[in-house]
């Protein structure tokens, strides 16, 4: 193997092993197989074409369509022509998507055929936008106003010759908003990355055996850059499914033949509530990446499908504050953050909070160039999420004597009842562990006496019949008296976003209605006992 140049950027790292591992599969695509070489061209192939159709450096590029390989090469591609992208969840409409495709900035869209309708139909102007590409996947004629998307792969696939400039943009990713649009977290050129994926991938994968996957959106940073650019930093091949089917999910890992992947931890309870089948241990996997596995279904899950669980924690806006337990810390714990990160678990007026007290987990900006957050066009936000030399996580854990960390909740979706501090995610876990309940989502409503009322959304087991005086009764057994809910909705499904995440800005804005059950009116003789 010749000698590793100097990898600046990632494009470096695509272009190299593109030349020295050559025709290995890069991406599994159902029967399809695009190599390492191949998966270089077309990322050329794509800021080339955008320079041809008259793109300059620093234009952005908004990406509105389901998996497939030209997204990746569209992500990974652009940046090396001076671009900047920005993935777009394609559940959007109206005005969140009006909103993204206006605050970007973006010159230029990428749309599935069978997604342009929504932007048809957006109200108000989008006068940044110069051209629009359609991905045509229906085989109906393109729209007038539209390119054919081959037209922009129709370039050389040589590197372009333009040179890639430190802290210039590389892509936006909208985080998820809650009491509002999303913020756009800005991601910049910056030397080292290189290394640091190079390094983690190093940890993770043997080049040698390892096939990663995954089935979740591309718009998001676990797909998008903790398969995809883990895969390609270790060198390894990965395989792409257009959506997460919980029914298909371990024959679609037997076809790849998967040895990791990385799933949310909504994933494993769904894939937990599947019907047993006498295959289930019989699946090539090793490791399962997990965020917030819940502590009751690790080891059951584990021991079903015979595969050993790493758990983790991150986000799009943490700083590039990563933890992991690769097997090394105590079961439910995401373990200790590396010896360099300097920590602490705050409470609202910032004091650290004691041994097993629940706080936020803040950690201390040694370099603000690398490693604070910046939301573009918004620079308050910025300001808040950084105080002082303190990055706020707004995500709640607690620690153990050893340091360990525990993931308790968002703080946004955290509750308060009767002057007690509730995790959403502690009471799910109890709820979902009735063996009527298939899934559970909880959430606060205003009360009459201030604060939360604790509200859920349960959807019963098929086939089963759930009895809501028995699972309060289950609750009071099994939970802190003032967790035990009071509003109860039986429904058919829980609405979730395209990574699994329950909407609960959508519940919250339902709230109670004439259909919910109210256990103070329907039990008036149950009595919740303190201890």
């Amino acid at each position: 193997m010749p000698e590793e140049p100097k990898l600046t950027y990632f494009p470096d790292l695509i272009e190299y092993h593109g030349k020295i591992l050559g025709e290995k599969p890069y991406i599994l695509w159902d029967k399809e197989q695009i190599s390492f070489s191949e998966f270089h061209g077309c990322t050329c192939r794509a800021a080339n074409g955008l320079t041809a159709q008259g793109g300059a450096p620093g234009d952005g590029v908004a990406i509105l369509m389901e998996n497939c390989p030209e997204y990746l090469y569209l992500f990974y591609g652009i940046p090396q022509g001076g671009y900047y992208s920005v993935p777009v969840n394609v559940s959007l409409k109206g005005d969140g998507l009006h909103f993204i495709l206006t605050h970007s900035e973006v010159k230029y869209l990428i749309v599935d055929d069978t997604l342009y309708p929504k932007v048809r139909e957006l109200e108000g102007p989008l006068d940044a936008l110069k051209k629009i590409y359609v991905r045509r996947t229906a085989g109906k004629p393109l729209p007038q106003e539209t390119l054919d998307l081959k037209e922009l792969f129709d370039a050389p696939s040589e590197r372009p010759h333009h040179t890639m400039e430190e802290g210039a943009i590389s892509f936006l990713m909208y985080t998820s908003g809650t009491t509002g649009f999303p913020k756009g977290v800005v991601n910049r050129n910056r030397p080292g990355m290189v290394e640091w994926f190079k390094y983690v991938a190093s940890l993770m994968v043997n080049p040698e055996e390892d096939i990663l996957y995954t089935c979740l959106p591309l718009y998001h940073a676990n797909a998008l850059i903790l398969t995809a650019g883990w895969a390609m930093s270790g060198g390894v091949c990965f395989g792409l499914d257009k959506k997460f089917s919980a029914s298909r999910f371990w024959d679609r890992i037997r076809h790849y033949g998967v040895t990791q992947f990385n799933g949310l931890g909504a994933m494993i309870p769904i894939l937990m509530k599947q019907p047993e089948r006498a295959d289930d241990r019989d699946n090539p996997v090793r490791i399962v990446h997990s965020a917030a596995c819940p502590a009751n279904l690790w080891e059951p899950f584990e021991k079903r499908f015979n595969v050993k669980i790493w758990e983790g924690y991150g986000a799009v806006d943490g700083g590039g504050v990563t933890i992991s337990n690769p097997g090394d810390a105590p079961v439910g714990s995401v373990g200790k953050p590396a010896p360099h990160i300097v920590w602490k678990l705050v409470d609202n007026d910032g004091n650290e909070v004691d041994q097993g007290e629940v706080g936020e987990l803040i950690t201390q900006v040694l370099d603000k160039k690398t490693g604070g957050v910046e939301y573009y066009k918004n620079p308050k936000a910025s300001a808040e999420k950084v105080k002082g030399d303190w990055l706020h996580s707004d995500d709640l854990f607690y620690a153990d004597r050893d340091g360990n960390l525990y993931f308790v909740d968002r703080k946004t979706d955290s509750l308060r009842r009767r002057g007690e501090n509730i995790s959403s995610w502690e009471v799910e876990n109890v709820v979902e562990k009735h063996p009527a309940v298939a899934e559970c989502a909880v959430f606060g409503v205003p009360s009459e006496l201030g604060e939360d009322e604790v509200m859920i959304w349960v959807k019963p087991r098929e086939g089963v019949e759930l009895d809501l005086e028995d699972l309060m009764g289950f609750c009071a057994e099994n939970m802190a008296y003032f967790m035990v809910p009071r509003y109860v909705d039986m429904v058919d499904d829980i609405p979730r976003t395209t990574t699994l995440r329950v909407k609960k800005a959508q519940l919250k804005k339902l709230g109670v209605t004439e259909r919910t059950w109210d256990r103070e009116k329907e039990m008036p003789q149950f009595k919740l006992k303190k201890g």
